[in-house]
């Protein structure tokens, strides 16, 4: 799994949080409503970044487990954290979302914007829900970018709203094929007046949503369906359709 820069992390943290804070309270209020989830407040934030989702479950007094790949993403969800850390309520871990274990166990796994895309291949997907279902006895909350929906890389995005820094990303993807690339510049004024630049290449796998129900079911969860974000209860008829899905795992 692709783990970021210090840059891109950097630009991820101040930019980009809006998403986590947009779908957890939903997510929250989806699973709080179910039998596990008035039981087991233990969650497991699985490609967490740099910590937004769950500090929102925290401050709702949840035990949150943060993992990641990115060291760079990490250090930023300690920053942000950082009481819930000290306080022993949250943990961070360092790891593979494809190849993981842990010792504890949890009622919700959840995982948001689009991270599991970022996996390279179905087998890393195959191999990452095996890890989740070894240690979760509830619910496995996660949302794809469908093939609809990556076609809406094909254009140039550039995020003037700071003077400090400027942001242009050029997302490409040809509507068939299982890669889609977002590749994403940033200049950044540095205290001499000068510009500094990074690049950063973001990559999203299209998985067949049929084929993630099959490697569902096939790994321990015994009611699959997908979802839209407004109504996590509803199942979606034609999930390939909407541009982003969620799918809601349980056993």
């Amino acid at each position: 799994m692709q783990a970021y820069s210090q840059e891109f992390a950097r630009i991820y943290n101040a930019k980009w949080s809006g998403f986590a804070e947009q779908v957890a309270p939903k997510i929250l209020e989806f699973y709080s409503s179910t039998p596990t989830g008035r039981k087991n407040k233990s969650v497991l934030d699985l490609c967490c970044g740099a910590g937004h989702l769950a500090q929102h479950f925290l401050k709702h007094d949840y035990r949150v487990v943060g993992l990641d790949l990115s060291e760079h993403m990490l250090g930023f969800a300690h920053e942000n954290l950082a009481r819930y850390v000290e306080s022993g309520q949250c943990e961070l871990v360092r790891a593979d979302a494809s190849e993981f274990t842990l010792e504890e166990r949890f009622g919700l796994v959840v995982s948001t914007y689009d991270s599991l895309n970022h996996l390279e291949d179905e087998s890393a997907l195959q191999n990452c829900i095996r890890c989740v279902s070894a240690i979760c006895d509830g619910y496995f909350i996660f949302d794809l970018n469908t093939r609809s929906g990556l076609k809406n890389w094909n254009n140039v995005q550039v995020d003037e709203g700071d003077e400090n820094e400027l942001v242009i990303a050029r997302g490409e993807y040809d509507g068939q094929g299982d890669k889609a690339v977002m590749r994403i510049t940033c200049f950044v004024r540095m205290h001499d007046g000068s510009y500094k630049r990074f690049d950063e290449s973001v990559y999203n796998t299209a998985f067949s949503l049929s084929n993630v129900n099959g490697i569902l079911l096939d790994t321990g969860w015994k009611n699959v369906y997908f979802a839209r974000i407004k109504d996590l209860r509803s199942p979606v008829a034609e999930p390939e359709s909407e541009n982003r899905i969620f799918v809601i795992a349980s056993k």
